[in-house]
């Protein structure tokens, strides 16, 4: 499979095609966690509008969606996961413009360091 700019290689796991194998791991993390209860209503690839669609001088601009990894609901709270290896000049735009828009849902950037998960 072909490598993406940060030489992440896409994974198949259980029929599901991943970004990463670093994103592929923490789904199975939290399938085990809806199992076991602790997480509700996961969802893969949320889509989210940051810009809606307009016009400017006559032409209709596109909306400006921004595509998570993970969706899911604890302790009633919805949270969106994305899964990397790195944070990017990118995501911290797209993080401002999300948190804008959707105030009342944590945005939370996971990645694996040090033997485990932790938010960067």
């Amino acid at each position: 499979m072909r490598a993406n700019k940060y030489s992440a290689q896409r994974t198949v796991l259980n029929g599901i095609t991943f970004d990463s194998k670093m994103e592929s791991q923490y789904y199975t993390q939290l399938n085990l966690m809806e199992r076991a209860g602790l997480i509700s209503d996961l969802e893969l690839q949320p889509e989210f509008v940051l810009i809606p669609t307009f016009k400017k001088l006559g032409r209709t601009i596109r909306a400006t969606k921004y595509r998570a990894d993970f969706k899911y609901k604890e302790h009633g709270k919805t949270i969106v996961v994305d899964v990397k290896g790195v944070k990017t000049k990118d995501f911290n735009i797209k993080r401002k413009l999300f948190d804008s828009k959707y105030p009342d849902i944590e945005l939370k950037l996971i990645t694996y360091k040090n033997g485990g998960w932790e938010e960067i």
